[in-house]
């Protein structure tokens, strides 16, 4: 970063009274991580990098001299809104180098970087708008959380039967003052649940938007007395919430999908979804990360099972939307919120791109089959797979297919309460 660079942030931090900096980056798996220094700290950062052991990072285990630098991504600046005067704080999204300034090839933010440069050398440019499901419960007395909901609301409900509302318009307030736009918010289909869609944006400021989403939306629920939870199964009884993303592919200020005739989409949008689904099964390690994604991605529920595009069958991983023009898109429905964004969007962007490149048909209701049923086959189709190994790098293959595999294991291991009370007194 240039010291004029780091000039104009530390004045920014005056002129905000801001006396805590967070350099923030994400794992492997997508969750955030955070160090604190002083302005004062970050006025010399051309004369003292920042350092953090990286040994106990998802994945490593206690690994032994791992020293990796943080850079900021200076266009990631904001102040935290729910932090007050005096004593602001503000936060600043890093990637992760090697002590001697070299890439660091396990960094998700380098890897989406890396895909958006390639897809940029052939002259694409894909923009997606998320829209981000989760659920608010109440914390119990000790502030931990419950997955307990007093509101009755379904679908579109307004107040006074969403009892959400207000904690959902603090969330948008909030998350536009952070400099996420958002378009719309609502409540879901379950008790409890509710949904934000972002603006569309470029993939690198989708995935930083998403992870300050998660993070903005779980700090303004604490304000209201709740847990807000982006599991993606919380409860059985009840829909899952997921994560859709709607890509638009550009070409020389053009959108790839649309049709030359009135009411129509392209080959290439075809194709694009073609790639999506021909590499699903070896993605969904990374789209759907845990054990309990795979109890949303069931039959007899809203969630998409099938391996197919189309216009409207709702068990579609992919939807070709009825817009047309310059509006023609491309719908992901399959991911939850558990996924890491920056992985997740590259392996996106490339499955599609290697769809149009190979011109992979795959006619509307035609289906490949299902997603993995559980966890342990979805590991087992990405380690399989030479495609998504290309994409994110070896080093980092190995390191995230161990780290869920080791989360496969440990579940295994567990004995839950269904086969206690099943199975204990019969047999």
């Amino acid at each position: 970063m240039k010291q004029e660079t780091i000039n104009a942030l530390v004045r920014q931090m005056e002129e905000n009274g801001v006396e805590t900096v967070r350099l923030q980056f994400t794992d492997i798996t997508g969750t955030l991580k955070s160090i604190a220094v002083t302005p004062a700290k970050f006025a010399r950062l051309r004369e003292e990098s920042f350092f953090v052991d990286g040994s106990f990072l998802a994945g490593r285990d206690g690994e032994d001299g791992v020293e990796l630098m943080l850079k900021p991504d200076p266009s990631t600046f904001t102040v935290l809104p729910w932090k007050s005067q005096p004593g602001n704080v503000a936060r600043l999204l890093c990637s992760l180098y090697q002590e001697d300034g070299t890439l660091f090839a396990e960094d998700s933010r380098e890897v989406l970087r890396q895909a958006e440069r390639r897809a940029a050398a052939n002259g694409y440019e894909l923009s997606v708008r998320p829209e981000c499901e989760f659920f608010l419960f109440h914390s119990d007395d000790d502030g931990r959380p419950t997955v307990v909901t007093h509101e009755r609301a379904g679908y579109l409900d307004a107040h006074p039967i969403d009892l959400g509302e207000n904690a959902r318009r603090d969330m948008v307030r909030t998350l536009e003052e952070m400099g996420v736009e958002v378009e719309a918010s609502r409540h879901e289909i379950s008790p409890g649940q509710h949904g934000i869609d972002l603006k569309p944006m470029g993939l690198m400021e989708a995935a930083d938007g998403i992870v300050t989403f998660r993070s903005a939306v779980r700090s303004v629920a604490k304000r209201h007395g709740l847990h807000a939870t982006f599991m993606p199964k919380p409860l059985g009884d009840a829909e899952g919430s997921g994560v859709h993303l709607h890509f638009t592919l550009c070409k020389d200020g053009k959108n790839v999908f649309a049709g030359e005739e009135k009411g129509s989409f392209s080959e290439e949008a075809a194709w694009f979804a073609g790639g999506l689904l021909t590499h699903m099964k070896a993605m969904a390690a990374v789209s759907n990360p845990l054990v309990n994604s795979y109890k949303r991605l069931v039959s007899g529920t809203k969630a998409p099972t099938e391996l197919c595009w189309s216009s409207r069958r709702e068990n579609s991983l992919l939807r070709i939307p009825p817009v047309r023009g310059t509006r023609t898109r491309v719908e992901f429905r399959g991911a939850d919120g558990s996924a890491n964004p920056y992985l997740l969007l590259a392996l996106c962007l490339e499955a599609g791109l290697d769809g149009i490149a190979q011109r992979i048909e795959i006619r509307e209701g035609e289906s490949l089959g299902r997603l993995p049923e559980n966890l342990g086959t979805a590991i087992a189709c990405f380690r399989e797979d030479a495609f998504v190994k290309k994409i994110l790098g070896e080093p980092l293959w190995r390191r995230y297919g161990a780290c869920r595999q080791e989360e496969w294991l440990d579940y295994e291991r567990q004995v839950t309460a269904w086969e206690l009370r099943e199975y204990l007194y019969r047999y």
